[in-house]
């Protein structure tokens, strides 16, 4: 993936020469394409394991199913590459969230409230515990973070 310079963010790995339009290549890891104006369409992972810092391999699509699985969930995305541990992106699912909310006798909540709601984490802690269970423990997922939205074009995400 290209990118130019100021968008590879900090602590990104960035290799290559920069070309004529300053650009350079990040090493996502991800296999996509480009479009004709230009933007990048991810379409799968390059290898479907992660191997962590200490070296034990992790796939990660057992435990983003697991964890896709619960209502509150929309998009997970399990990280650990060359990290002590391994880690997870979650967002929430806009449209099951009120009902989940009300079934759960808690006030009404946009996404990035109810991120915060320690209920609802407890609630999201459960569920990565319960994804947890499919795997060993130096394969299991360890933290966590919920994000305001989910992933797609205009959010950057």
């Amino acid at each position: 993936m290209t990118l130019p310079d100021a968008a590879a963010g900090p602590g990104a790995e960035v290799a290559g020469a920069p070309g004529a339009d300053g650009t350079r290549w990040l090493r996502s890891g991800d296999i996509g394409s480009l479009d004709a104006d230009g933007f990048l369409h991810i379409t799968g992972r390059k290898k479907e394991l992660i191997v962590t810092a200490g070296g034990k391999n992790v796939a990660p699509a057992v435990l983003e199913d697991r964890l896709r699985g619960h209502p509150l969930v929309s998009q997970v995305l399990v990280v650990g590459e060359n990290r002590p541990c391994i880690g997870a992106l979650v967002t929430l699912d806009a449209e099951m969230l009120p009902l989940w909310l009300s079934s759960h006798g808690l006030p009404d909540m946009d996404p990035i409230d109810a991120a915060r709601d320690p209920r609802v984490r407890a609630a999201l802690e459960r569920a990565v515990a319960r994804a947890n269970e499919a795997v060993s423990r130096a394969e299991s997922i360890r933290t966590f973070t919920v994000l305001p939205g989910d992933f797609t074009e205009p959010t950057g995400c």
